[in-house]
């Protein structure tokens, strides 16, 4: 029978196939008795990079607003309209009138102030790049006049 395979390596339909490299068969491998361990939740945490900052945006310049902004007034930097549709939670514009709870009336113009009881401002949460608490980064180097400055200060670098 062993002539008449296609395939002569070993390990082809053999019967030590099912064994590990440590020569237990499967079903044969000890398995450890009780419940796993806990994970160590006091072990090495990973650095927090990037922090989550949650601000609530103007709608048309993006600028963030402070928190004690009043919202019947309007943007500080581009003086639009703060109390709006553009700028509630609740705005959704592929819904009917345009908005996510049950209005009795569309409100047109979505970019103007208005009177809706429902406003609620929309708050988004994004990256800061900027670490608060990160590594001292050096002194700024004052930038070369002319290429014998470049020069002088990269090879100063690789001085001993």
């Amino acid at each position: 029978m062993d002539d008449d395979r296609k395939y002569k390596q070993r390990g082809y339909q053999e019967s030590d196939r099912d064994r590990g490299s440590n020569g237990f068969h499967r079903e044969d491998r000890p398995k450890p008795n009780g419940p796993r361990p806990p994970i160590d939740i006091t072990g090495p945490r990973l650095p927090r990079l990037v922090q989550h900052v949650a601000a609530a945006r103007c709608y048309n310049c993006a600028t963030a607003l402070p928190e004690n902004v009043d919202w019947k007034g309007n943007c500080p930097k581009c003086n639009a309209a703060l109390h709006c549709c553009k700028q509630c939670a609740h705005f959704e514009p592929s819904t009917r009138f345009q908005c996510l709870k049950p209005i009795p009336v569309r409100i047109p113009v979505k970019d103007q102030a208005n009177e809706c009881p429902l406003f609620k401002p929309r708050v988004t949460v994004a990256r800061d790049a900027t670490p608060s608490n990160g590594p001292v980064l050096p002194a700024a180097v004052p930038a070369p006049r002319n290429s014998t400055d470049a020069r002088a200060a990269f090879d100063n670098l690789f001085k001993k």
